[in-house]
């Protein structure tokens, strides 16, 4: 009899932990939002790279127009970071385009590259702060 209760026992056990892990929730990877959807990280550098690359890539400010207008990366588009909200931004109209988010420091793009991607934003790209960007910006 004894023997028997430590096989229940060790069977009860066996299953607790089996659906313990079945129900645990890995840790999200860097970049994703609660939906598990991804947006990248790029280096200042690497951003360059792809601007460069000739292909349709979008450049998206998301600091204040008083910021933009001190300077930014030549044909960004400025989308206030407190902008993007639950809706589509109307200047992002394709959810695929491969958009990439800079800001002052990497805070604010880092913010509105989640929100874009909980939006359905498939290629978000954050390369952080212009305060890091060692290339040329325009004032126009």
């Amino acid at each position: 009899m004894k023997k028997l209760v430590w096989i229940l026992i060790a069977i009860a056990a066996v299953v607790i932990f089996v659906l313990f892990l079945r129900n645990k929730k890995e840790a999200p990877a860097p970049g994703a939002t609660e939906s598990g959807a991804v947006y990248h990280k790029l280096t200042p550098e690497a951003a360059k790279e792809r601007m460069d690359s000739g292909d349709v890539v979008t450049v998206v400010d998301v600091r204040t127009a008083e910021e933009f207008a001190q300077g930014h990366i030549a044909k960004a588009l400025l989308i206030p970071n407190e902008a993007i909200n639950t809706e589509k931004p109307a200047l992002l109209p394709d959810l695929d385009a491969e958009i990439l988010i800079y800001c002052r420091s990497g805070r604010r793009s880092k913010q509105a590259a989640e929100k874009l991607v909980a939006m359905g934003y498939t290629a978000v790209y954050d390369f952080g702060g212009i305060i890091d960007w060692p290339y040329e910006t325009v004032t126009d």
